[in-house]
């Protein structure tokens, strides 16, 4: 009996270019609430980023519990068992959406506190802009949640145009609304958070409505039974709960240092957020194709397939190297053409250009092996193991060696970001020597 092959160049293909493209319109979403606010002054640009490094953090939260359950859906599939996971797509909305309702109502009730507690030492002006940013982007939580666990599903499937057609949705409208409200109205931060509230609001209907069509295999087609189902969730959260744990400390130490850079003045803030918007786009293409590693490898180990499982996770990052390769090489020579594009002052664009110039030498060198490699180990339900290793590498060498360097040894953001540097070359390290070792392999989960 012939091997069934999973995943053909063809369907490899077809995943993975919508999901470059949707990766483009999702991290555009953020640019250009920078780009667009940077006309309204530093001050602007540094509230938006500071509030921004929150926003991550849920945003990798939901994304993880979108995981948990995008796995374990992509395992039912490559079992041929569709009527679990539809059971296990309704879990997902039903566990996400009541969590980030939850953290709404936390975000929205300590606002001041949270910031004043995060980025005290910011600029009066810095952080009148961060409050007024972070009301609206607190009311999108539910909506993100939604988009994600929509968007993660359809994957599962591996049908990634839905959500790339989504993403182009919320990103016309985004970049619309900034132009009418900032531009037109002169509403400033809370004319960007406002557009991008909308958005995600018309971004999780569509995924939500589009789910429930009987063409897709994974289909909501009923809203009456979501009742919790006890099993199917604890098979979700044994993903999902490692997956954001790991998500959460690590964003809980980027905000450590987004709080540490607060320190070294309004130059430096600037100069850090324009940096982590070209850090995005740089890592594109590598972030693309770690999300196809859930839907391919997941589907094989549902299968019980891990030879197709193994090939796919080393082809996958190979290809993650060659995409990032071509990308970052794009970028690093057309750098100072993009700063411009900021309209930042002279100090602060040249040390904008040093930080971003730097990570994509490190994503070049570094990042697929760190972050595409163990997605696949994670699909393979090896989360625990991705989970220690993550955090520690986080708190020892991006936390621990980035503020040393920043403070003690006097480079500044410099040596914020030669910390990440480490860390990411730390994780390649142990993430390839666990690859190799085949310990990742024969996990059950469902």
């Amino acid at each position: 009996m012939a091997t069934k092959i999973y995943f053909s160049k063809g369907d490899l293909k077809r995943l993975i270019l919508p999901l470059i493209v949707e990766q483009v319109l999702g991290a555009t979403i953020g640019v250009a609430d920078t780009l667009m606010v940077a006309r309204c002054g530093e001050a602007a640009v540094s509230g938006v980023s500071l509030v921004d490094s929150i926003n991550i953090l849920m945003i990798q939260v939901f994304a993880a519990l979108a995981t948990g359950g995008a796995i374990v859906a992509a395992q039912y599939l490559g079992r041929e068992d569709d009527d679990n996971a539809n059971l296990a797509a309704k879990q997902l909305l039903l566990v996400t959406g009541i969590l980030s309702l939850v953290i709404m109502a936390g975000c929205l009730a300590g606002r001041s506190e949270i910031l004043s507690g995060l980025f005290g030492t910011a600029e009066r002006a810095v952080m009148e802009n961060a409050k007024i940013y972070f009301l609206y982007s607190a009311l999108s939580y539910p909506f993100i949640s939604i988009y994600n666990a929509g968007a993660a599903l359809f994957r599962s499937m591996g049908n990634s145009r839905v959500s790339m057609m989504a993403a182009l949705v919320m990103n016309v409208l985004n970049i619309c609304g900034n132009a009418l409200l900032i531009f037109g109205f002169g509403m400033g931060v809370a004319g960007a958070a406002i557009a991008s509230l909308f958005s995600r609001i018309v971004g999780a209907a569509m995924l939500f409505f589009l789910l429930r069509s009987h063409h897709n295999r994974i289909c909501v087609d009923s809203l009456s039974n979501f009742g919790l189902r006890p099993k199917m969730v604890k098979n979700i959260l044994q993903i999902g709960i490692p997956t954001g744990t790991e998500a959460l400390i690590f964003q809980i130490g980027k905000l450590m240092v987004a709080s540490f850079v607060t320190t070294f003045g309004t130059v430096a803030i600037a100069a850090n957020a324009v940096a982590n918007n070209m850090m995005t786009f740089s890592q594109i293409t590598g972030s693309a194709i770690s999300l196809s590693m859930i839907t391919v490898v997941g589907q094989c180990v549902g299968g019980g397939d891990y030879e197709q499982a193994k090939s796919y996770i080393f082809r996958l990052t190979g290809l993650s190297y060659l995409l990032m390769l071509l990308l970052n090489s794009m970028m690093m020579l057309s750098m100072k053409w993009i700063i411009a594009l900021f309209a930042l002052s002279a100090p602060t664009a040249a040390l904008a250009w040093q930080l971003s110039m730097l990570c994509s030498l490190f994503g070049i060198l570094f990042w697929p092996a760190s972050f595409t490699l163990p997605n696949g180990l994670k699909a393979a339900n090896d989360v625990k193991f991705t989970m220690v290793v993550s955090v520690l590498s986080m708190w020892l060498w991006r936390v621990g060696l980035g503020c040393l360097l920043g403070s003690a040894a006097g480079f500044g953001a410099l040596g914020i970001w030669l910390g990440m540097g480490t860390d990411w070359m730390f994780r390649m390290v142990v993430f390839g020597a666990r690859f190799f070792s085949g310990k990742w392999q024969n996990r059950q989960l469902i």
